[in-house]
């Protein structure tokens, strides 16, 4: 009989640390987020030059060119040029503002994890209807 009210009292003592973890996490990582987003810089050293179309600045990349997607075609085919705009789409997640966008999503993810682990958990209110039926 002890053993179930420590096992009570323990779970209800995880349930609360979840709760706060969650919390924690998900505060940190959108405070994380909301500093990434404002210190981000969405320059690029690489620029071969700029170009106007639809009201905007648009830069040119290097990668860009006629003569780079040739070259790759040429060496490795069309699957060759997808996997080269794959690579670089995923590693234009990990910088500037999507990078900012990244860190948030995680943090709601992890909090959102953590949270339902929490609510799972048999709260004590739920052991007590139990134990009276």
């Amino acid at each position: 009989m002890r053993g179930k009210i420590i096992m009570k009292l323990t779970t209800t003592n995880l349930q609360k640390w979840l709760y706060l973890i969650s919390g924690i996490i998900l505060l940190a990582g959108l405070g994380s987020a909301v500093l990434i987003y404002a210190s981000s810089l969405e320059r690029s050293a690489s620029v071969l030059g700029y170009e106007e179309g639809g009201g905007s600045v648009y830069p040119i990349q290097p990668d860009d060119s006629k003569q780079y997607l040739r070259g790759l075609e040429l060496y490795g085919g069309t699957a060759n040029v997808l996997a080269d705009e794959l690579r670089r789409w995923f590693a234009g997640l990990w910088r500037g503002k999507s990078l900012a966008f990244m860190v948030a999503c995680i943090a709601i993810l992890v909090s959102w994890v953590l949270f339902r682990a929490a609510r799972r958990l048999p709260s004590r209110e739920n052991a007590n209807v139990q134990r009276r039926g």
